[in-house]
């Protein structure tokens, strides 16, 4: 089977000739490409370069646009700082809605005009050029609550879902139809699945995530289902308090980070929601060796059954020593 094949007889339920292996490679990337991470994140052909490098090398099953959280904020005039060899970090001491006024006077980005979600574009376009026959290319958008954290300012976000709900429902409306926008580009340019990141969901408790944060994911995950293409949805941090409403969102994929056992998820689930992830990025895959990589892998195989994705828990990070990642891969081509 190809990768892509692979990755969408496992979404199907349908058997498969090993696991799909599908971990989250950014700055991992650049550095086995040689090119700085501004580089990465600016230039679509520095990305595509990168990802098809690094998925050849370790046989992954896909290639991902994903690079950072600051694209659409950038496009829309948020204040972004920029590094040689870093994530660009939008800075939230300047949060573009410091007032909440300034909402009505947002439009949606044109997606045509030069920026960098049009980069986003034409890096997926790039990618399903040359790997989008054999190898599932993995667009890229924000959750309705980490784009609201991005324009609002995140501690400030916290204090609007009890202080102002109302203004929370309008800036979620907001961002959902910029996010469905952006898939939809992506989608067109050769997406064939969608990544949702909304890593500011992990901060808030059931109560906030079931009223305000849920409906939204919902709708946004459902707009890009109905384009044809699977979703998966990763969440960073510790979300064993909102498991069991990311398992209602629609995601094909639940996407998991290390602190939320697959277990716990697993019991939180339908059997047959596949999970992804979900090993200890640093201390098991950066600073492990090839057999407890393996040995960690293997724990979450069991907890999760057969509905499982082969990957970490979020990113693998830069100065992960290669064997490792090829145990990684070693372990999914193993198993089914």
């Amino acid at each position: 089977m190809t990768g892509k094949e692979r990755i969408l007889a496992k979404l199907r339920g349908e058997p498969t000739d090993s696991l799909p292996l599908m971990p989250i490679t950014m700055m991992f990337a650049a550095d086995l490409a040689g090119v700085p991470y501004g580089d990465y994140a600016r230039d679509h052909r520095v990305l595509a370069d990168a990802q098809v490098a690094v998925a050849g090398r370790f046989g992954f099953d896909y290639v991902s646009a994903i690079s950072d959280p600051a694209r659409e904020a950038s496009d829309l005039g948020a204040t972004v700082e920029w590094f040689d060899n870093q994530p660009p970090a939008i800075v939230e001491s300047r949060a573009l809605l410091d007032d909440k006024g300034k909402l009505a006077g947002l439009r949606l980005p044109d997606l045509s005009a030069p920026g960098r979600m049009r980069d986003r574009v034409e890096a997926v376009r790039l990618l399903a050029e040359r790997a989008g026959a054999t190898h599932i290319v993995e667009g890229w958008v924000e959750g309705p609550c980490a784009m609201s954290a991005d324009l609002r300012g995140l501690n400030t976000l916290m204090l609007d879902f009890f202080d102002d709900p109302p203004f929370v429902e309008a800036l979620f409306d907001f961002t959902v139809r910029m996010e469905v926008e952006f898939a939809r580009a992506q989608v067109e340019a050769g997406a064939t699945l969608i990544g949702v990141g909304d890593a500011a969901a992990s901060l808030v408790g059931p109560k906030i995530y079931t009223q305000h944060v849920l409906p939204w994911e919902q709708r946004l995950i459902a707009a890009i289902r109905a384009m044809g293409v699977p979703v998966r949805l990763h969440i960073c941090g510790n979300t064993k308090r909102i498991v069991e409403g990311m398992g209602q969102t629609g995601a094909d994929i639940i996407d998991l980070d290390y602190p939320t056992p697959l277990g716990h998820a697993r019991h939180a689930m339908r059997e047959t929601q596949v999970l992804l992830g979900n090993i200890d990025p640093v201390r098991d895959l950066r600073d492990g060796t090839p057999e407890s990589v393996e040995a960690a892998l293997g724990e979450c195989y069991r907890q999760a059954g057969a509905a499982y994705i082969c990957g970490a828990g979020c990113e693998v990070p830069r100065g992960t020593p290669h064997a490792n990642v090829e145990a990684m891969a070693r372990f999914a081509r193993g198993r089914r």
